[in-house]
């Protein structure tokens, strides 16, 4: 038999935008505030600029913090501003790597 055609939803879905960017803020509960940055030429001079996109992505679990690099997803209107969801974490931020070491300084000093 010949493949199913492909519904609207599937087909919505396959079409989603994904970023990748810098965890700014984890202040919110299942929120965090993630920023995409971008180059773009200037008009006249050519010259590459930065700029930055302030995304609001939904995070069941709570698990990315501040530092953290994040790939983000569109999705439905989840809120107010919120638009985006975090799929994966990239890499985790340099705070995660310094806690898990303080602690591991904490516990040979005792012993």
């Amino acid at each position: 038999m010949s493949q199913p055609t492909p519904t609207p939803e599937t087909a919505v879905r396959t079409r989603r935008k994904t970023e990748i960017g810098t965890v700014t803020s984890d202040k919110m509960n299942k929120t965090r505030r993630v920023e995409v940055e971008r180059l773009v030429p200037h008009p006249k001079y050519g010259k590459f600029l930065k700029r930055r996109t302030v995304c609001h992505a939904h995070d069941e679990a709570n698990a990315t913090h501040v530092g953290d690099i994040v790939e983000i997803m569109e999705t439905r209107p989840l809120s107010k501003l919120k638009r985006w969801r975090i799929v994966r974490i990239v890499r985790p931020g340099a705070q995660q790597a310094l806690a898990g070491e303080g602690e591991a300084v904490q516990v040979a000093g005792q012993s």
